[in-house]
């Protein structure tokens, strides 16, 4: 799949969020935090996510512009799956065609239900694999904690991640957020994301939207330190099936 194929798709799906009627999905309310959901049980759905990444506002030819296309099924209720297909054109060479970049297997599970818990608990294991074969695998686990009062979410996501060559080394990550429902549409709050391991930092803007089976979630992040990309956004797509 090329940019203009990606673009498209993104747009179709933008023309339908205003004709659909009203529908259960796996709704986003940020855009790197998860929270405690997973997809209904024998349920599809296809998300889109368009990433930049700024490295220095300075310098155009150090950023990045990120395309995935992420298949998603519930196996049951607390349990689903998904495949990540992934592509990225690098210093902002927009008018270039997309390069691949490789695929991720990711499974989600959730314990109990919502207010079982103090907080309630999701576990997120996934596997990447780059497109270059020479570089190790890697694998991932979040800790995803969450918790909703009245219209606020809170969620917080410690992550491990790991390539699983001998000679690696482990890294801790985290992302977080809160938002207010604003009404059963529209969802606004603030995200955090970054790395303890190297000491990376962003904090920024999300606002998340849903009309029946489609929702879309759109955040930014803008780096805290000297170590941390200058700005990062996200457009996040979704379709229930």
């Amino acid at each position: 799949m090329n940019k203009i194929e990606l673009i498209g798709l993104t747009a179709l799906i933008l023309v339908n969020l205003t004709t659909a009627k009203d529908a259960y999905s796996d709704r986003r309310s940020y855009v790197w935090t998860y929270e405690y959901m997973t997809m209904p049980k024998r349920m599809w759905e296809l998300e889109h996510y368009t990433t930049s990444e700024v490295v220095n506002i300075n310098k155009s030819n150090v950023n990045t512009l990120k395309q995935w296309l992420e298949l998603e099924y519930g196996i049951t209720d607390n349990w689903d799956v998904a495949l990540y297909q992934m592509w990225k054109i690098k210093n902002k060479r927009f008018d270039d065609d997309s390069e691949y970049d490789g695929f991720k297997l990711r499974i989600r599970y959730r314990f109990g239900k919502k207010g079982d818990f103090f907080v309630d608990p999701l576990i997120y294991v996934e596997y990447i694999r780059d497109d270059d074969f020479h570089k190790p695998n890697v694998a991932e686990l979040k800790l995803i904690l969450a918790k909703d009062i009245e219209r606020f979410n809170i969620s917080y996501n410690q992550i491990f991640k790991r390539n699983l060559a001998s000679e690696g080394t482990p890294t801790h990550e985290y992302s977080a957020g809160i938002n207010y429902e604003l009404n059963p549409k529209f969802k606004l709050g603030i995200e955090a994301k970054g790395n303890y391991t190297s000491e990376k930092y962003a904090l920024g803007p999300v606002v998340s939207f849903a009309k029946g089976k489609y929702w879309a979630a759109l955040g930014s992040v803008f780096g805290l330190n000297k170590r941390t990309d200058d700005i990062q956004t996200r457009l996040i797509i979704g379709v229930l099936f």
